[in-house]
């Protein structure tokens, strides 16, 4: 489309008068003078707080499963199952060597054949 120049408008200094509104555009208008009051909340784009999260989360050390004493009933009984079959092979790997003492090099044997590596 072409560019054209428009005159300017004059102004007077006065405003301009103002349309007498009938009862029925006066109600309409109160209606959406009260539906704009109430503001919808502010959303952030699909991802964003993902992201904020994911930086939060990885920033802090913090458990993000709270510490009940079932829960550490649990941990502890986990760990003490996984030490005592450990402590087995160890003493194995070190009956095996003709020994009765468990040394390191024996906790090393007994990990590397179970799969755990060191």
């Amino acid at each position: 489309m072409a560019r054209t120049k428009h005159t300017p408008h004059r102004c007077t200094g006065k405003k301009a008068p103002r349309k007498q509104v009938t009862v029925k555009a006066a109600s309409k208008g109160a209606q959406a003078a009260e539906e704009r009051g109430v503001r919808k909340p502010h959303r952030f784009r699909p991802g964003t707080v993902a992201l904020r999260e994911i930086r939060r989360y990885q920033k802090t050390t913090e458990l993000l499963i709270r510490r009940a004493p079932p829960a550490i009933a649990a941990l502890q009984h986990a760990c003490e199952a996984y030490l005592v079959g450990l402590f087995e092979d160890v003493n194995l790997c070190a009956m095996h060597a003709k020994r009765t003492t468990i040394m390191p090099k024996d906790m090393q044997l007994a990990r590397r054949l179970r799969g755990e590596r060191m």
